[in-house]
C-alpha cells in the first residue's frame, strides 16, 4: 500500500462541474487546509490538453501540502501532468488489455478503481488496485443513472476486502455516521465539500468526524 493511503481518510474532488467560476488552484488549497488527505483532479468534458493544463494547476498547489493527486480516468493526461495516480471506472478498466495493465500503469505510484458491488470489490483487489472506491452509497447527481448501493454494502466490502477502500456517492456530514457505522474508516466527497459555503470548514469538520473513528 502507498505510504499516502494508509493514514488517509478524506478524499476530496476538483469536479469542473462544480467549479461555477471558482479558481482550480484556490478551491485546492481550501480543501487542502481544510484537511483533505488525497486529491481527484475529475474534468469528464475538457480536452485532454485542458485536463493536463487543470491537473498540473492542482499538482502546484498539492505538492506544498504533500497530498497526492489522482486524475480520473485519462492515463495519458495523468502520466502527462505527472500525477501520483489515476482512478478508472470499470469500463475504464475493462478496456485496459490484462496483459498491458503493467506496463500501461507502470508510471502511476496509485492506481484506483470504483466498484459497485462486492464482486468487483474483490476482483480490484485481487487485480493489484491500490485503493477502491466503492458506491454510490447515496443517490448522487455525480452518477446519474447509477443507483445506489445503500450501506449493506459498506458492511459487505468492510468485512471481506483488505485494500483500503472510500466509500463515495451522496455523503454529507448528515449521514456520515451511517456510513462508519457500516464500517468505513474512508470517504470519498464531492458535494458536501465542493457545495459547501465555507469549503475549507466543511473538509475540517469531516476530517475531525472521521479521525474520532480511528
Amino acid at each position: 500500500m502507498p505510504s499516502a493511503l494508509a493514514s488517509a481518510r478524506l478524499y476530496g474532488f476538483i469536479d469542473t462541474g462544480y467549479l461555477h467560476g471558482r479558481s482550480p488552484a484556490d478551491l485546492a488549497r481550501q480543501l487542502l487546509d481544510g484537511g483533505v488527505d488525497v486529491l481527484q483532479v475529475r474534468a469528464k468534458e475538457l480536452s485532454h490538453s485542458q485536463r493536463v493544463d487543470l491537473a498540473m494547476q492542482v499538482l502546484g498547489v498539492a505538492v506544498r501540502y504533500h497530498v497526492p493527486v489522482i486524475v480520473n480516468d485519462d492515463l495519458e493526461a495523468a502520466v502527462t501532468a505527472g500525477a501520483d495516480g489515476i482512478h478508472l471506472g470499470q469500463e475504464d478498466w475493462a478496456a485496459i488489455p490484462e496483459k498491458e495493465r503493467g506496463d500501461r500503469l507502470a508510471n502511476m505510484r496509485i492506481v484506483g478503481i470504483s466498484t459497485h458491488s462486492l464482486q468487483q470489490a474483490l476482483q480490484a483487489e485481487r487485480a493489484g488496485a491500490d485503493y477502491i472506491g466503492v458506491g454510490p452509497v447515496y443517490a448522487t447527481g455525480t452518477k446519474p443513472g447509477r443507483p445506489a448501493v445503500g450501506v449493506e454494502l459498506i458492511r459487505q466490502v468492510a468485512g471481506r476486502v483488505t485494500v483500503p477502500f472510500f466509500a463515495i456517492g451522496g455523503i454529507t456530514l448528515e449521514n456520515l455516521d451511517e456510513v462508519l457505522a457500516a464500517g468505513a474508516t474512508r470517504v470519498a466527497v464531492v458535494s458536501a465539500l465542493l457545495m459547501a459555503p465555507d469549503v475549507r470548514q466543511a473538509a475540517a469538520q469531516f476530517q475531525q468526524r472521521l479521525c474520532r473513528q480511528v
